[in-house]
């Protein structure tokens, strides 16, 4: 077992609700997730629950010496393992539920990409409308957001209750490919185009 492996395992085991996965994700993985991130221009790049680093690595290689990469990770040890394995990455030992903050604190109005490998389907309802909500508030209007879900939870109440929110949160959403290597298989959730919290309807 690889030493990223052997940490998530662990702090899988210690706080599964909020770690969500027991191995990092591939790398065929993360370069779907990663889409987004433009290869040009100088764009702020926000990533919520960066654990280990596979997207991370991803989203540097598109950005280059460009723009700025906030990656924000809930998680002390796995925090201090990305800051030290990519010194360029702005990293925030930090809890996502204060995105538009950290930006601010930065000088960053709002994020044009949003790319998160958070556990949504884990999460309970208020959990995920509250981070949605400061998502949606931290990011540029025309603005991408992007995130997975396994494909073994496509029939969990969380799940649905989670893409009936992006649906509600975001003008386009769409389900990319499953890729099928990653352990376990998952699929892509693209969205575009974040509506103000305020216009959003009142879910159940």
């Amino acid at each position: 077992m690889s030493n990223d492996s052997a940490l998530f395992l662990g702090q899988f085991l210690r706080a599964p609700a909020s770690i969500g996965a027991i191995a990092p994700s591939s790398q065929r993985l993360a370069a779907a997730v990663c889409a987004p991130v433009p290869e040009r221009g100088e764009p702020t790049v926000v990533e919520l629950g960066p654990g280990t680093g596979p997207f991370t690595l991803e989203i540097q290689r598109r950005l280059g010496e460009r723009g700025h990469h906030l990656a924000v990770e809930l998680n002390e040890p796995m925090a201090k393992i990305l800051a030290a394995r990519f010194p360029k990455v702005d990293v925030v030992h930090g809890d996502a539920a204060e995105l538009t903050e950290m930006l601010a604190e930065r000088g960053l109005r709002q994020a044009d990409v949003v790319v998160s490998g958070l556990p949504w389907a884990a999460f309970p309802r208020e959990l995920q409308r509250g981070l949605l909500s400061a998502v949606t508030s931290a990011m540029n209007p025309s603005g991408a957001f992007t995130t997975f879900s396994y494909v073994h939870a496509i029939p969990l109440a969380r799940a649905r209750r989670f893409r009936a929110l992006l649906a509600d949160r975001f003008e386009e959403v769409v389900a990319g490919r499953t890729v099928w290597r990653n352990a376990p298989p998952a699929f892509v959730f693209h969205a575009r185009r974040p509506r103000p919290a305020t216009d959003s309807p009142t879910m159940t």
